[in-house]
């Protein structure tokens, strides 16, 4: 695959990652016993933007959503958007949603070709719960001025079976992709000799 072709897939694959997770928020948010950070479906586009894309592209993916909620178009679950969001209770988990996928990414990135299913959840736990909520918690607490973050943790609870649920989810349509189309996401050593090939 040429290097311009490659970059033009890549371009139309970020593009299409931030718009599935834009989808993700037409059906609206739940906010959960007066819990001030609403629960939405955006969270599955994220872990997918990883399981599917990898690190670099599944980051950017996330990234170019969250610049065009920045830019102020209403994309969040809610019709939420503009710069006052990345002040609000949720800023943490936003700013720990290109994070996570990342995370996810490189997790997955590390078992190519292959995508065992106990690998993909993991990563997913890993990234799309673990490091989001690890970003969101504490800047949640900060923002709403909770006592403490344990106790700010403790009310996140109320986000883990609906996130689990997600992980799940992204596993296995993340293993059906990979199946299908195993060169989606190539694999370590295979952009290595892609890049040697293009020199």
């Amino acid at each position: 695959m040429s290097a311009p072709r490659s970059s033009a897939r890549d371009l139309a694959l970020i593009a299409s990652f931030a718009a599935l997770i834009a989808v993700l928020g037409l059906p609206g948010s739940i906010s959960l016993f007066g819990n001030a950070v609403p629960i939405t479906l955006q969270t599955l586009g994220v872990m997918l933007a990883g399981s599917i894309l990898g690190w670099r592209r599944g980051f950017l993916a996330v990234l170019v959503f969250l610049v065009l909620v920045a830019a102020g178009l209403p994309l969040l679950a809610g019709g939420r958007g503009g710069l006052a969001v990345f002040t609000g209770p949720s800023a943490g988990y936003l700013i720990g949603w290109p994070i996570g996928a990342a995370v996810i990414g490189w997790l997955v990135e590390r078992k190519l070709p292959a995508y065992p299913v106990w690998w993909g959840f993991t990563a997913n736990i890993i990234g799309g719960i673990g490091v989001i909520y690890l970003i969101g918690i504490p800047v949640q607490a900060e923002v709403l001025g909770t006592k403490t973050v344990v106790a700010t943790a403790i009310s996140a609870l109320v986000y883990l079976p609906g996130d689990l649920a997600k992980a799940v989810i992204a596993t296995f349509v993340a293993a059906g992709v990979h199946r299908g189309y195993p060169n989606v996401l190539p694999a370590p050593h295979r952009e290595r000799e892609v890049a040697e090939s293009a020199h």
